[in-house]
């Protein structure tokens, strides 16, 4: 697979028709053509997410599930930057992305892997990566640790998010391995615990399933959370951090308070600016946090939109308002006579689809309209541009 020839074929027709080039057949007497068809699909999805795979000499892909579950770059680099020390414990390795950018960071990392083809796999390119100081074992992570003698400074765990009956799961308990169950153990070898979970499990029950829980992260990349972690550090009784951190193409988003309830922020009518917090922050449930720290008032409670008589720097959407109005059709094609605009809704009892079938607004534009609910609890329209 790694022949000059083979790897000249797979670079080339990496845009080309999956099912077409199957049906042409393997052009190599020794390689199937799915098995070429697997390395052109699982490199061309390194693309965008893993640059340094995507172009590196000598690399070999595993199936593309792997890929798609495997970390990103940016996500893989965040997580290196919260850990120090000497030794790293990656007990559910994978293709090793996080252990890769893990070993710049760290004197030595242990990858397991208990699939035996996908720990070859991880060997081979971390030789090609010249990643040096990272030792694959082909073992469950979890009972290399009840054996290995080393002393330990991190231990990492992206549990699997699917249960024994291959059905979506949505506790951490209820994923594998299951480090609720096995948290003793991990304690029991190291004072830090970094976990990364799946954007959908549920992050108060599952700081309620752990303990020493110090920080939670939660990492959106264009607007789309990516994934969550929980830093542990044994015996902490410190308030819980949460930060939360959205990736743009012209720069990063951050945000942070300490995880727990806040008081009701102010509720106001709409003023000259309207904000909308970017999904990191709205996964992290900090609604309530970003009112009091940035002192803006609320739409309301329940809506998640803020707004401002001056414009000020806020993680996510600004926009100027240009007019409210009551929901109504006949006030819409009064008032607005637009053709195009980007319509969304917040705290609305009627569905994107159902507003521009009734209104016959097309998407696109510059003009957005938000149709929400405000203070009084009437439904509203704010036709608002970007700022």
């Amino acid at each position: 697979m790694l022949h000059k020839d083979v790897q000249y074929f797979i670079d080339h027709n990496l845009k080309t028709d999956i099912p077409a080039l199957i049906l042409k057949g393997s052009p190599f007497k020794k390689l199937s053509i799915r098995e070429l068809a697997e390395q052109i699909i699982s490199k061309s999805k390194c693309r965008n997410k893993l640059p340094t795979w995507f172009d590196s000499k000598g690399i070999y892909y595993p199936k593309p599930v792997s890929i798609e579950q495997a970390s990103s770059e940016i996500t893989a680099q965040y997580k290196a930057d919260l850990i120090t020390g000497k030794v790293l414990v990656d007990v559910t390795g994978g293709f090793g992305v996080d252990s890769y950018f893990f070993s710049k960071k760290m004197k030595r990392i242990i990858h397991c892997e208990i699939d035996p083809e996908l720990s070859d796999i991880s060997a081979h390119n971390f030789q090609f990566l010249g990643a040096d100081n990272i030792t694959c074992v082909n073992e469950d992570g979890m009972e290399f640790l009840k054996t290995s003698s080393d002393i330990i400074d991190w231990i990492y765990a992206d549990p699997s998010r699917r249960n024994d009956h291959k059905g979506k799961v949505f506790l951490l308990e209820d994923c594998i391995p299951d480090v609720p169950g096995n948290l003793d153990l991990l304690l029991g070898r190291s004072n830090h615990i970094l976990l990364k979970l799946s954007p959908v499990l549920d992050i108060k029950a599952a700081i309620e399933n752990l303990k020493f829980v110090k920080e939670i992260h939660v990492i959106a990349i264009s607007n789309e959370v990516k994934e969550l972690l929980i830093s542990i550090e044994k015996n902490n009784t410190e308030q819980i951090l949460i930060k939360t951190v959205n990736f743009k193409k012209d720069g990063q988003d951050h945000f942070e308070s300490v995880f727990g309830p806040v008081e009701t922020p102010p509720i106001s009518l709409p003023q000259k600016y309207l904000y909308e917090p970017n999904s990191a922050i709205l996964k992290a449930g900090l609604f309530n946090q970003v009112s009091k720290q940035l002192n803006v008032p609320k739409l309301h409670n329940n809506s998640h939109l803020y707004t401002s008589e001056k414009l000020i720097e806020f993680p996510g959407r600004s926009f100027l308002i240009e007019g409210v109005y009551k929901y109504s059709l006949k006030e819409i094609k009064k008032k607005l006579s637009l053709k195009k605009a980007n319509i969304s809704t917040r705290n609305f009892k009627e569905s994107v689809a159902h507003i521009r079938k009734r209104t016959g607004i097309k998407e696109g534009g510059k003009d957005y309209l938000l149709f929400t609910t405000n203070a009084q609890n009437r439904a509203i329209v704010i036709h608002c541009t970007k700022v």
